[in-house]
């Protein structure tokens, strides 16, 4: 038996997934199964991750963005978690995630 999609409001800024849409902007609603809103759980919890590894690095002097060996690992961890949300989410999801740049209809394949 195929499990059931709901709906989902997910907000990148906080790191929530909530079924009821807390804020009247700044989220995205999707259609996932419980399965996949832990997984999308899991991405943010690495983007939280590597998001301090690069913080602390950024402290560094004259260390510059391309240099530092963790800017990749977050960059990485929210292709991946816009690339979920745009696969789960609504048309309104989906064209908001192609105007930012980090995934489209031209590159999930």
């Amino acid at each position: 038996m195929e499990e059931q999609k709901r709906t989902y409001y997910v907000s990148i800024a906080s790191g929530e997934i909530l079924e009821q849409a807390a804020e009247p902007e700044g989220q995205f609603k999707i259609r996932a199964t419980d399965e996949e809103v832990k997984h999308l759980k899991e991405f943010m919890v690495d983007n939280y991750k590597a998001d301090w590894k690069s913080f602390w690095e950024a402290h560094v002097p004259f260390k510059q963005y391309h240099t530092n060996k963790t800017n990749p690992e977050y960059d990485d961890t929210m292709k991946e978690m816009y690339a979920m949300i745009y696969e789960l989410g609504d048309e309104e999801t989906r064209q908001h995630i192609s105007s930012m740049g980090y995934v489209g209809s031209d590159n999930l394949d």
